[in-house]
């Protein structure tokens, strides 16, 4: 298997998912996920007025640092319940999919409170299947992810593998696959191995993070609760070939959540030296780990 992050992970650090991706390749990463929520929020980018061009540039970049886009994730929003705004723009992701010759893209499935899993499924097959006329135009698979634990009573939404592969199974799509988080699998009561194997040759990329089983952390593996060999032995158990992903914060706390101090803010947010200090980390860790397993690849 070989190693990849997202470009999220230099966020606030840089907006520039070019810069990102230089910082990224000096970590040691060869393979990047490219994460579409900052150019949302910021109308900028793959949605800006120049995208076209825009194309042309990241690819560029890409090839000169030498990294490989080989993942993406479309923007995070209310999938069901804003008008196909998320959808337009889920359009757009899988254009720069295809300038960039991405393979997977990363679409989050919708839900709306009182909906019954039945409903819930019908509004989302309604969702994903102009996208993925969209996507067969571009060579582009959309995956679809486990959400992290349910915990409203009156809301269904997807946070289990069962229901995962029962979703994938119900679109009925030869290029509608899955994405596995295993922080948001941590929180679940079945073993990752036993939920890797359920899905077996629908799984086509991961997302991988830590947590202590209760909430969504996105920490760093070893330092919650999730259970690395059960991971690897399920992966090993269907014959993954992707790539394994990281997508955890830096384990720095956002400013905006220090208790405050008048008059002096040079340590508010950590230096952007220690931030490429912990990619680099994360990039040994990930190949420990895939050693172990005598699966790492360049």
């Amino acid at each position: 298997m070989k190693l990849a992050t997202t470009t999220g992970d230099f966020y606030p650090f840089t907006r520039s998912n070019t810069e990102s991706l230089r910082l990224i390749r000096e970590a040691g990463f060869r393979y990047a996920d490219m994460n579409f929520n900052n150019d949302y929020a910021d109308a900028a980018g793959v949605f800006g007025a120049d995208y076209e061009a825009y194309f042309d540039e990241v690819g560029a970049a890409a090839a000169d640092i030498g990294i490989t886009l080989v993942q993406a994730h479309a923007p995070l929003g209310k999938t069901l319940e804003d008008g196909g705004l998320l959808q337009q723009a889920t359009v757009r992701c899988i254009e720069a999919c295809g300038a960039w010759k991405i393979p997977n893209l990363v679409v989050h499935s919708g839900y709306v409170r009182g909906l019954t899993r039945q409903e819930t499924f019908e509004q989302n097959k309604a969702f994903f299947l102009p996208l993925l006329e969209k996507a067969e135009a571009c060579g582009v698979n959309i995956l679809v992810e486990n959400f992290n634990k349910m915990k409203y009573p009156d809301l269904y939404w997807i946070d289990n593998a069962p229901d995962l592969l029962a979703l994938i199974e119900y679109v009925d799509h030869p290029l509608f696959h899955a994405v596995w988080d295993v922080g948001h699998a941590n929180m679940q009561p079945m073993p990752q191995d036993e939920a890797l194997r359920l899905l077996g040759s629908h799984l086509r990329a991961l997302h991988i993070q830590d947590n202590m089983g209760e909430r969504d952390q996105h920490a760093v593996p070893f330092t919650g609760t999730l259970n690395l060999d059960s991971v690897m032995h399920g992966l090993q158990d269907i014959g993954y070939d992707g790539y394994f992903t990281f997508e955890v914060r830096s384990g720095f706390l956002p400013g905006s959540k220090r208790r405050p101090y008048p008059g002096d803010t040079r340590l508010l947010e950590p230096p952007l030296a220690l931030r490429c200090a912990f990619e680099t980390y994360l990039y040994q860790l990930g190949k420990a780990v895939l050693e172990a397993y005598d699966c790492y690849e360049i």
